[in-house]
């Protein structure tokens, strides 16, 4: 149970309180609050949490950029959208409406991967209008054959709801993309 409490973010219990309430349920005896009082404790500590966690990676992101921007040869677009070229091809421009295969490697800014084609090894092909918001842009400012490295603000990637376990909530992003084909 303790492992359970730990994995789920609760690291500040006061562990006293909590084993005499634990008692005073099992020994069925006057609870100092009813269940529903608990609950909208426990709910209130997580929301502070996740607001924290919103604001804290929000402000990480915006801080990154800001000095991300000032480094040469990256590009900042009105979006927020922010990339280098790596490799500049000479291929046609996809449109929103096109497929697209391209070879990716995506990290946090804190340089954790979360997802890459290039370790699996399998370019992926997908709608260019599929992807998160900073993708669409990019992909149909690229050639085919380009390689360039996207920085994406979070209202450009996963916002608020995060994707998974790997990227938490206002997660800025970076992503090596080359553009292979269009098909």
């Amino acid at each position: 149970m303790a492992s359970n409490l730990m994995n789920s973010g609760l690291r500040e219990l006061d562990v006293d309180s909590f084993v005499k309430a634990f008692t005073d349920v099992m020994n069925n005896t006057n609870l100092s609050m009813s269940p529903q009082e608990a609950n909208e404790v426990i709910q209130s500590y997580f929301r502070k949490k996740e607001d924290e966690m919103l604001v804290g990676n929000l402000k990480k992101g915006e801080a990154f950029l800001e000095e991300n921007k000032k480094r040469e040869n990256v590009i900042t677009l009105s979006s927020g959208l922010q990339y280098k070229v790596l490799t500049n091809g000479n291929g046609a421009k996809p449109k929103a409406t096109d497929r697209v295969k391209c070879h990716y490697h995506g990290t946090l800014i804190n340089g954790k991967v979360f997802d890459s084609s290039v370790e699996r090894g399998q370019p992926a092909v997908f709608g260019v209008n599929q992807v998160i918001k900073g993708w669409v842009e990019a992909l149909q400012l690229m050639s085919v054959g380009s390689k360039w490295r996207l920085f994406i603000p979070s209202h450009l990637a996963y916002g608020e709801q995060g994707a998974g376990n790997s990227i938490e909530p206002n997660s800025t992003l970076i992503f090596d993309v080359e553009l292979l084909g269009i098909v």
